[in-house]
């Protein structure tokens, strides 16, 4: 059982590597490629030009934004998941104490004699 736990996991921490991976590629490629705004002398049409990249940017935006959150959410709860399972297989180390403790008795200070020097 303790097998299946922790391959588990691990699968849970290396998918959230690799969306976060992915995500970050993504991003890298998007920022790579050059958008192009056209321009014109007619307000709408600019409007119309214009538009159409900024949307599908916004749109792919929030896409990355959601892959790097889920990301990086599995990734924090993989490595969770790994801390916990590995603390929990390490032994406790117990001080032995022997069965039955035999009370001790007190010791009587021994009692001084006065000297009468006067």
């Amino acid at each position: 059982m303790e097998d299946k736990s922790i391959i588990i996991a691990y699968v849970i921490l290396f998918t959230g590597i690799g969306l976060l991976a992915f995500t970050f590629i993504s991003a890298y490629i998007f920022l790579i490629n050059n958008p192009s705004i056209t321009g014109s002398s007619d307000l709408v049409d600019v409007f119309g030009s214009s538009l159409a990249p900024l949307i599908g940017a916004s749109i792919r935006i929030m896409y990355l934004g959601v892959m790097g959150w889920i990301g990086s959410g599995l990734t924090a709860r993989g490595v969770q998941l790994v801390t916990q399972l590995k603390r929990l297989n390490r032994p406790e180390f117990r001080p032995r104490t022997p069965a039955a403790i035999k009370p001790i008795e007190p010791i009587r200070a021994k009692e001084t004699k006065k000297n009468d020097t006067t």
